[in-house]
């Protein structure tokens, strides 16, 4: 059954939620803004609503996802990887050709459920630096790089901070168009319009 489980994580974090809920409304997500199925995306092209779902549907499989790859066996690093295995089917879905979102609400979704105490801090760096600066990409990467550093302070297992430090590579390599962007000083503001593709 351990393999089962494992597969199970990882496909559940395959579930192209942007994809599918654009879908819903007649629009294929990977041709509007820039291209991608995350609900930054979906936002800035359909509207709040729409938006919402996604996002509370990426954080609900990364919570889904992160429990069944933990069900493989009680030590934690099978919660870990179940863990790095959901953020991985949603960075690279075989629904999509393997090409999917960027990691960020599924990973806060496995991460609420492996490490809780540890996303809060990670949480009040994103929602600060947001707020100050409106680029969701400089908070996301902010955040994601200081949750290893969470996780082991408040004296998790190993491997959870290992599966930290792995979803945070992960996480930074997705975001390496917004990090140029964002040295360019042409990266956009939260809540700003993104011209649609062609």
């Amino acid at each position: 059954m351990t393999p089962l489980y494992v597969l199970g994580a990882y496909l559940i974090g395959a579930i192209p939620v942007g994809y599918l809920v654009a879908r819903l409304l007649g629009v294929d997500i990977r041709r509007q803004g820039s291209g991608n199925i995350g609900a930054t995306n979906v936002l800035r092209t359909l509207g709040r609503g729409p938006a919402v779902a996604t996002l509370g549907a990426d954080v609900a499989k990364g919570f889904v996802g992160a429990w069944v790859g933990s069900r493989a066996g009680p030590e934690a690093a099978w919660a870990a990887l179940g863990v790095v295995l959901v953020v991985v089917g949603n960075c690279w879905p075989v629904f999509l050709g393997f090409r999917g979102g960027k990691g960020v609400a599924t990973g806060l979704g496995a991460f609420v459920r492996a490490t809780p105490w540890a996303i809060l801090p990670a949480a009040v760096v994103w929602i600060v630096l947001v707020a100050s600066f409106r680029f969701v990409s400089l908070a996301s990467l902010c955040a994601v790089l200081g949750l290893p550093l969470a996780v082991f302070a408040l004296g998790y297992e190993t491997p959870l901070v290992g599966a930290a430090a792995a979803v945070a590579l992960i996480v930074v390599a997705r975001h390496r168009e917004n990090i140029q962007r964002l040295l360019a000083g042409t990266e956009r503001r939260f809540g700003e319009q993104e011209p649609a593709k062609g």
